[in-house]
């Protein structure tokens, strides 16, 4: 799978203009610090980190000191390196707590669960990507589609395509050419024209359906979760596989209920 998706912070140090007098540059470049972990393949050494950083290594240093003793870095195993502290799923679990769009879909979506006993994640709409904060695994998984926190590109599956047709044409064609676009299988639709075809689709649907371009051998589709506005907050994507469903028969079976789920939770904000 192509890495995992991340927004980069600012490639500076400076951040903000030198009048605004509210930003605290160095607390900017201690999440610069964290945030040199986001396309790493294991530890990192203080050179790495200052390099990912864009900080220099004696700035890199006292800031990973800091961290370390605050518990937001730790040392690896090996002494080798440095990776992510244990404190930081302390702020993941009061995010996905505290999110009121979190506290209503959980309920719903457990009981959608009950109903179509496939995948069911909800993932949280941030433009042109989507952050998986809720994810229920049936059999056939990878260790990926497990995390929470793991994001993916927004017009890469059915719930950023239903995301994506809840916005006016000309924002949702927008979002899409800013967005990367990776093959995940052979059947990607990667072409932007051809991406608002399906959007606008979805539209008309209620829903968007993507066979086999996510997870090759998968069916999957998406619904949108808005706000009072009608704008996306989120989408629920109920996911299964090929080899157990023809997609008519998955739409016809999983479409209904998760439309419902959907209204379900828009209904509740």
């Amino acid at each position: 799978m192509p890495s995992i998706l991340r927004v980069d912070p600012p490639r500076t140090t400076n951040f903000q203009s030198d009048d605004d007098r509210l930003f605290v540059k160095s607390v900017g470049r201690a999440m610069l610090v964290l945030s040199a972990f986001h396309h790493a393949s294991g530890p990192l050494s203080l050179t790495n980190v200052a390099k990912n950083a864009g900080i220099d290594r004696s700035a890199a240093q006292r800031l990973i000191h800091t961290l370390l003793k605050l518990g937001y870095i730790r040392r690896s195993a090996d002494d080798h390196g440095y990776l992510p502290g244990f404190r930081l799923l302390d702020h993941t679990l009061d995010l996905l707590r505290l999110d009121p769009v979190v506290q209503k879909a959980t309920p719903v979506l457990l009981e959608l669960r009950k109903t179509i006993r496939e995948r069911v994640d909800f993932s949280l709409y941030d433009e042109t990507r989507l952050i998986y904060a809720f994810r229920i695994q049936s059999k056939r998984e990878t260790f990926y589609a497990t995390l929470v926190g793991h994001s993916v590109p927004t017009p890469c599956t059915a719930g950023g395509r239903a995301a994506l047709s809840a916005l006016p044409d000309t924002e949702a064609q927008e979002i899409v050419k800013r967005s990367t676009i990776p093959e995940y299988t052979a059947q990607t639709e990667t072409d932007p024209e051809k991406i608002m075809a399906l959007v606008r689709q979805a539209r008309s649907d209620g829903f968007a359906l993507v066979v086999n371009e996510f997870v090759q051998g998968e069916v999957a589709i998406g619904v949108a979760v808005t706000n009072r506005d009608g704008l996306p907050l989120g989408a629920i994507h109920v996911a299964g596989s090929l080899s157990e469903w023809t997609p008519k028969d998955f739409v016809d079976q999983a479409a209904p209920v998760t439309l419902e789920a959907a209204r379900a939770i828009n209904g509740s904000l």
